[in-house]
């Protein structure tokens, strides 16, 4: 075969093929800087950034304070990823593993440090007892869906967006593997929607508010660039269902904070209050 790849007896790092990330990732964990994290006034402190995984912590917290739940209330700072800012010595005492988002809840006698995304939700629907239900069969099925996110996603991120959109070449076995993966994925979705609301029943949950920022902005068009490769239109309940959950405002508050690109009217670097985001949503034309 033409330009067949061969493995090294032992793997070592080429920084010469590593895509648009080449720059920051190596094989090795740990602080790369010293920088410790800014404290805002609130107990709960978030430092991430708004891609899929930071949008679920945003958006759970902006439908929490929808609710009600004053203590909800949070300081939000972005980290910007393409900076190393995950590296700084402050976040990976926060998230050894180096990845956003991160949350650390000082109401507590002992701060409380929470990582990786699906967890601060449960900690979050656990620690305020909304969005995840009381009955076992109930809070179960809801669970299913969140770690089967958790399970999933990387396949779709990492495996179909990587080679997609941000390989330094189009190779065509990979693009190939993760899309079947992923359209499986959309599938598996679209045939739990079409007897649900919502995706663990009939109740709105952290179960959706894991799985829209990837999968519902995958089906809008808002990730990838890759709505007609897929053929996204053809997931007729998952499309109702991700245009549903987008029209929440805790959604369209959420997902703009820690966010620095698009439009003007959805960027929010930081948020400190609810003031902050109305300002920048009071922008769109």
């Amino acid at each position: 075969m033409k330009n067949q790849y061969t493995p090294a007896k032992v793997w070592a790092m080429d920084n010469e093929n590593g895509g648009e990330w080449a720059s920051i990732n190596r094989p090795d964990s740990g602080a790369r800087h010293e920088q410790v994290l800014p404290i805002g006034k609130h107990p709960l402190q978030l430092h991430s950034l708004a891609t899929p995984n930071g949008q679920k912590v945003t958006i759970m917290l902006e439908e929490l304070l929808a609710k009600g739940v004053a203590d909800a209330e949070y300081d939000a700072y972005k980290i910007n990823i393409s900076e190393s800012e995950q590296f700084s010595s402050g976040f990976v005492q926060l998230n050894p593993n180096s990845k956003i988002p991160a949350l650390i809840d000082n109401s507590t006698d002992m701060p409380v440090r929470v990582f990786e995304s699906g967890n601060i939700l449960l900690y979050l629907a656990e620690k305020f007892g909304h969005f995840l239900p009381k009955e076992i069969a109930a809070k179960t099925e809801v669970l299913n869906w969140l770690f089967w996110l958790q399970g999933s996603a990387p396949y779709l991120g990492g495996g179909f967006g990587h080679f997609y959109a941000y390989a330094p070449e189009k190779f065509e076995y990979p693009i190939n593997r993760f899309a079947m993966e992923a359209k499986r994925q959309l599938d598996v979705l679209d045939k739990q929607l079409a007897n649900n609301e919502f995706i663990g029943g009939s109740e709105y949950s952290i179960a959706d508010i894991a799985i829209w920022p990837w999968y519902g902005n995958l089906v809008l068009g808002n990730l990838y660039d890759a709505a007609e490769f897929l053929d996204v239109s053809s997931y007729k309940h998952l499309q109702r269902w991700a245009k549903q959950i987008s029209e929440r405002d805790a959604v369209k508050r959420g997902r703009i904070v820690n966010r620095s690109w698009g439009e003007e009217w959805e960027q929010l670097a930081e948020r400190h209050s609810a003031a902050d985001i109305d300002a920048v949503l009071s922008k769109k034309p």
